[in-house]
């Protein structure tokens, strides 16, 4: 005599019904997903909808400050400024060595030799 029975005690009506049929259980699911994202975009619009008005009312008070005083702005202007800022008078200067470094620098490696 086998130690479990092949079929279970008792199988409820809901039970049966899901094994026959499993669109039953899948279907009202995804049913309630699809109105639930749907019901949650108007919770969320009213959200970014108040935080727009916050950045735009913020916006609004600095553009009244910045366009008294604003320079227009010319990109060959700022061309020669950093142009001119290269060929300021400079010089270059040596630095002393670290003792035992030649004067140009380390002298390349050789390359590790074959393996024949």
């Amino acid at each position: 005599m086998p130690a479990f029975t092949s079929r279970p005690l008792d199988f409820s009506r809901i039970n049966r019904a899901v094994k026959k049929n499993p669109a039953l259980f899948g279907v009202p699911f995804v049913l309630l997903m699809v109105a639930a994202s749907y019901g949650l975009t108007t919770f969320t619009q009213t959200r970014y909808d108040l935080h727009d008005q916050k950045v735009k009312h913020v916006t609004k008070e600095q553009e009244l400050r910045l366009d008294k005083n604003r320079k227009k702005f010319d990109i060959r202007e700022e061309y020669f400024r950093l142009s001119a800022a290269a060929e300021e008078n400079w010089e270059p200067k040596r630095i002393q060595r670290p003792e035992g470094l030649p004067e140009w620098g380390v002298p390349p490696t050789e390359p590790p030799s074959k393996p024949s």
